[in-house]
């Protein structure tokens, strides 16, 4: 088992550990499970978590990763966990989490038609 801290994406790129993790995932496997823990995301950005972390992701950040992840990884199932109603003004980490799903389901269709990730004009992901 492998896990990447924030100091460690923060150090080497989200990109970079990404793409460790993808080699890692499906080595030895036909698919992956995806699931999706919102506590990653800087509470400012997903306040309704169960366990708030200052200094996580941003909410871009994380949709970028599932999105590639969908479309780079055989993806079997996906989850997303940690949302907590109670601590979630204006439903901010409710609307990160249909939103985290809705990009997970468009890398998968965009996976299923032939797309790839490296197929995706570099101009749309300047400035992510």
């Amino acid at each position: 088992m492998r896990s990447f801290e924030m100091h460690e994406v923060v150090a080497r790129g989200l990109d970079a550990v990404l793409e460790e993790a993808f080699k890692i995932a499906v080595d030895g496997c036909d698919g992956v499970f995806v699931s999706v823990d919102l506590d990653v995301v800087d509470p400012g950005m997903a306040p309704g978590t169960g366990t708030p972390e200052p200094g996580g992701l941003t909410g871009r950040q994380l949709l970028d990763a599932v999105r590639r992840i969908a479309i780079e990884v055989p993806v079997v199932g996906v989850d997303v966990v940690e949302v907590a109603p109670a601590y979630d003004s204006a439903e901010i980490t409710s609307f990160l989490a249909n939103r985290v799903v809705l990009e997970m389901l468009s890398g998968i269709a965009f996976r299923r038609s032939g797309g790839t990730w490296e197929s995706i004009p570099r101009t749309l992901l300047e400035g992510r």
